[in-house]
């Protein structure tokens, strides 16, 4: 792998594989009544958090405190980053205290990159305002492999805000290197005017998609990155792109439902899909940690796995 993580585009296949792998065997340790390895110990993780998280902020912390990495949690609420301090002098400033690796979420597309060229540690993009969020991409093929087997060949589709959503971006590169045909469902005014360079299909009509569906991967509409009128009213989203229970019962039997929180409940999904045994969005949430536990790992150099786990 290399040093940083900031992009899905930056996983080879077999990167890709390493990670999944290692969540894998990692997975086993949450099992256990002491969920601990000593791994890195004696290493520094910082998150550095610039926009409002619960799920994924959280999924790091534990992630670096079960392989026992000291951990900082640095908010721009209540920092000298409220004082109008710079994004490279607090990098400054976390490159003296001598972070391991910087876990950043900012507001803005292509913070990570810059993060990345002004500190001597791993940094991982933890969602960089509507570009990536390749962790989230991870932990999603992560759940599907275990609930589905290989994705080679494996159709997923994608519904919802996909101009917004970094998730979506990421999902494409990833599912799309490791061999998943990847289609978007979303109305004109909700796609990227780039989606056409993306490797994956796209469609505008969602009740054709989802009979030859293996993963419907429902996104939550981002209200407050929007400042225009991109659907006529909620109703009327909900009625084309939501996943209702009637569109549920026309799924095939094995086909699994996502989401990757917060959601809107009986907007873009039902509530009773949401909660359905073919939902894994409580599924992705105990997989982030170990995903995001097996990305600390091997970008911070942790040994063989195989001793510690036994």
């Amino acid at each position: 792998m290399k040093r940083h993580l900031i992009s899905a585009a930056d996983l080879s296949r077999d990167d890709a594989l390493l990670i999944l792998d290692t969540a894998d065997e990692l997975a086993k340790i949450s099992e256990r009544s002491i969920k601990k390895l000593p791994t890195l110990r004696g290493r520094t993780v910082v998150n550095l958090f610039f926009e409002d998280s619960t799920r994924t902020r959280i999924s790091f912390e534990a992630a670096a405190k079960r392989l026992s990495a000291d951990v900082i949690n640095f908010s721009a609420k209540g920092s000298s980053v409220s004082k109008g301090e710079s994004l490279k002098d607090t990098a400054l400033t976390l490159e003296a205290m001598g972070a391991d690796a910087v876990v950043i979420r900012h507001g803005a597309s292509g913070a990570p990159h810059r993060l990345a060229s002004w500190v001597r540690g791993s940094v991982v993009n933890a969602g960089d305002g509507t570009h990536e969020h390749p962790t989230q991409a991870l932990l999603d093929a992560f759940t599907m492999r275990r609930r589905l087997g290989s994705l080679d060949g494996r159709r997923v589709t994608i519904v919802g805000d996909i101009l917004h959503s970094r998730v979506a971006r990421s999902n494409v590169l990833l599912l799309a290197t490791l061999g998943a045909e990847v289609t978007l469902v979303a109305p004109p005014t909700l796609l990227p005017v780039t989606v056409d360079s993306w490797p994956c299909e796209v469609s505008y009509d969602l009740d054709a998609v989802l009979p030859k569906s293996d993963v419907v991967m429902m996104l939550r509409v981002q209200r407050e990155r929007m400042n225009a009128a991109f659907f006529p009213t909620e109703r009327e989203y909900s009625r084309r792109y939501g996943l209702d229970r009637d569109r549920f019962a026309r799924l095939r039997g094995e086909t699994i439902v996502m989401h990757p929180g917060p959601m809107n409940r009986g907007m873009e999904i039902a509530a009773d899909v949401a909660d359905s045994p073919r939902s894994t969005i409580v599924e992705q949430v105990a997989n982030g940690v170990t995903t995001r536990m097996a990305v600390l790992y091997l970008l911070l150099g942790g040994a063989d796995l195989g001793g510690e786990i036994q």
